[in-house]
């Protein structure tokens, strides 16, 4: 590997200074990066010339982010495959667990399988991807119905309309899959107690892209077999692990500790994608 160019480091020190808080002064980032203030100067001229950066109108000597970042950021995005990118996480976490993965979408009411790395135990789930399940019976399409806005979701779920249940301990009331869905909510992760398969167990976490908005989910399904309270907590952090993975791959930077939006611990945006 080369050496780092100084300046081009210290460009992008600058740079990153923006993820945190904007617009920023000369005399801020000075303080921030502990640089000669000449040197600062000299970069944000650089910057600026090239559109990375600009003056804040009626400010200028205060900065934001420029529209040729903008750019870039874009070709970046639209280069992410989720389906590529869900595959190598899910292929990671079942090497760990050697349990089966999955990553699947919303698709109005069910979910739709984009990606899976089996077990190796001769008892594991069978699955396939682009198989399709309803949402509300799966730990999937929880953490995925948990993303919705209240409007999404009745539009969706009528309130007044019981649901269709996969096995005996599938949710069926809107109302209570509204309290569930809270529940989820708040603890940013959700559990299959043999809701979708009476002989599997599951734990889902969400997976969010460049926008933060929540495009899909990530599972451990694990046989009734071998499921326990301990695997609950293990499994549980792992595949929360998994999809923050995942999530930064597709671009994601989740809010910083002191941002209103983390006060409560939680990554669960208001909105998720669905595909209609």
């Amino acid at each position: 590997m080369g050496r780092a160019v100084p300046a081009v480091t210290r460009a992008l020190d600058i740079l990153e200074l923006f993820l945190e808080s904007a617009p920023l002064s000369a005399a801020d980032i000075t303080r921030q990066l502990g640089l000669p203030r000449t040197t600062v100067h000299e970069l944000l001229s650089t910057l600026t010339d090239r559109s990375y950066l600009v003056p804040v109108p009626g400010q200028p000597t205060r900065y934001v982010l420029g529209l040729r970042l903008f750019q870039l950021g874009s070709v970046v995005a639209d280069q992410l495959d989720l389906a590529h990118e869900a595959r190598r996480e899910a292929e990671m976490v079942a090497a760990r667990c050697d349990e089966t993965v999955q990553v699947a979408i919303l698709d109005g009411t069910d979910v739709v399988y984009i990606a899976k790395a089996d077990s190796t135990h001769p008892v594991r789930l069978v699955s396939a991807v682009g198989r399709r399940l309803p949402a509300h019976c799966t730990g999937l399409g929880k953490v995925l119905l948990s993303g919705l806005s209240a409007e999404a979701l009745d539009a969706l779920y009528p309130r007044d309309r019981e649901l269709a249940g996969m096995t005996p301990r599938s949710i069926t009331s809107p109302a209570r899959l509204r309290i569930h869905l809270a529940e989820i909510r708040e603890r940013g992760i959700a559990y299959d107690d043999c809701e979708s398969n009476e002989a599997v167990h599951c734990v889902a976490a969400p997976v969010f892209d460049h926008t933060g908005a929540m495009v899909a989910a990530m599972s451990i399904s694990v046989p009734s077999l071998r499921w326990s309270n301990e695997r609950q907590r293990e499994w549980g952090a792992l595949v929360r692990e998994g999809a923050a993975v995942l999530s930064r791959r597709l671009g994601h930077r989740p809010p910083s500790p002191s941002s209103p939006a983390s006060s409560s611990g939680q990554e669960m945006p208001e909105k998720a994608r669905t595909i209609t």
